[in-house]
């Protein structure tokens, strides 16, 4: 359903259906809505953060058919027909993620402010690292299959999520962990 009401017969809204965290999602939203503010106010998932809500600090961070993505930087619309996983999807019922297993194990939130997207940015980097995808570090002429998370290749692929508390030591443990 569009609605053209008062835009000069331009469209502002558009329907939409997301598979979130496993589950069908249909809704109408304002065509300048984030897929942010989609989690957060309509659908009240609130794992993701909005932390600088311009893509530099990775707290929104969310996997868009596996792949990570700011949330604050895409459109709704834009991901019209993909699956999203928050952090919220990432456990299997009571079960945690074995990246959520390993932050505990080894400390890998403070304030836990970060903690949503540096999880789901850690389960990208190691489905990156397994299915070979080089980094900015990987060294020239590695071989085709998965790349070994050292700490470097877990810096340079969390690059893009800050701790504000300075958790990085445990973070890289975990993510190295949980990718054995």
């Amino acid at each position: 359903m569009r609605s053209t009401e008062g835009t000069g017969g331009a469209d502002t809204t558009t329907a939409l259906t997301l598979h979130i965290n496993g589950e069908r999602q249909e809704r109408t939203v304002d065509n300048r809505t984030s897929l942010l503010d989609l989690l957060r106010e309509d659908l009240r998932l609130t794992g993701a953060k909005k932390g600088c809500d311009h893509g530099q600090c990775g707290a929104c961070t969310v996997l868009l058919d596996g792949r990570r993505v700011n949330s604050c930087l895409l459109l709704a619309v834009a991901a019209d027909g993909t699956e999203v996983t928050t952090v919220e999807g990432l456990a299997d019922g009571d079960a945690l993620h074995p990246l959520q297993e390993a932050f505990l194990a080894h400390d890998g939130f403070q304030c836990g402010f970060c903690t949503p997207g540096q999880l789901c940015s850690g389960v990208a980097a190691i489905a990156e690292a397994r299915e070979g995808w080089p980094s900015a570090v990987t060294p020239d002429g590695v071989p085709d299959g998965p790349v070994e998370l050292t700490g470097g290749e877990v810096r340079e692929r969390m690059s893009g999520n800050i701790c504000r508390c300075g958790a990085y030591v445990n973070i890289i443990d975990a993510v190295q962990e949980a990718a054995r």
